[in-house]
């Protein structure tokens, strides 16, 4: 098999289509985001939370297929970013998000990004952690609740709830767990640079 059929085989297997297809929700959530509209909101977020859910459902594929590739290493949490950080930006832009907060989120995963790359040239591999995981759905839960952002009422409840509180509060301890896990990578690659340092002078 060639090269490019081996490629063609990789990004045309099931999981991968549907990792690709989640960026193809993005531009119509961009576009469906609006202050002054509920019913466009509110379509936005079901379209961002089932991108969210499509994120869940190809990973459980290709692990219970056997279908995990580089391809799809590389591109899963390529789609995440671009799903996160174009809508944050996005609801910057309309005055729904802080620029500072989406600024610090975007920073960290650029660090984390390049210390991945760094750590790949020396062979030592940065796995996510837990921390990185939950930042993950704090964040996602958070933009689909300001994105919602309207006062609803509880159900069964007389209390009201404002999502774009609730989904601002989510994002805060989302950065927090980003400033974290970032901690928590950079002293693991620290310590497994320092065990393979000592290894190779015991050698």
């Amino acid at each position: 098999m060639s090269r490019y059929d081996a490629l063609k085989r990789e990004i045309l297997n099931l999981p991968n289509l549907i990792t690709i297809g989640r960026l193809f929700l993005i531009p119509p959530v961009l576009v469906l985001i609006d202050p002054t509209d509920p019913i466009n909101n509110f379509i936005a977020t079901m379209l961002f939370a089932s991108a969210a859910g499509l994120d869940i459902l190809d990973g459980w594929l290709a692990r219970r297929q056997n279908l995990v590739t580089v391809f799809g290493k590389f591109m899963d949490p390529l789609a995440d970013k671009l799903m996160a950080m174009s809508v944050m930006i996005y609801l910057v832009h309309v005055d729904l998000l802080p620029p500072w907060l989406v600024v610090l989120m975007m920073g960290r995963d650029f660090y984390i990004s390049g210390l991945r790359s760094v750590a790949a040239t020396m062979g030592v591999v940065i796995a996510a952690g837990e921390g990185g995981k939950l930042k993950t759905v704090f964040q996602l839960v958070g933009i689909c609740c300001v994105m919602a952002r309207y006062t609803y009422r509880w159900p069964l409840f007389d209390e009201m709830v404002d999502f774009k509180v609730i989904g601002t509060l989510f994002l805060y301890f989302s950065l927090l767990l980003s400033i974290g896990s970032a901690i928590q990578y950079t002293v693991d690659f620290r310590s497994t640079l320092r065990q393979q340092r000592e290894g190779s002078e015991a050698s």
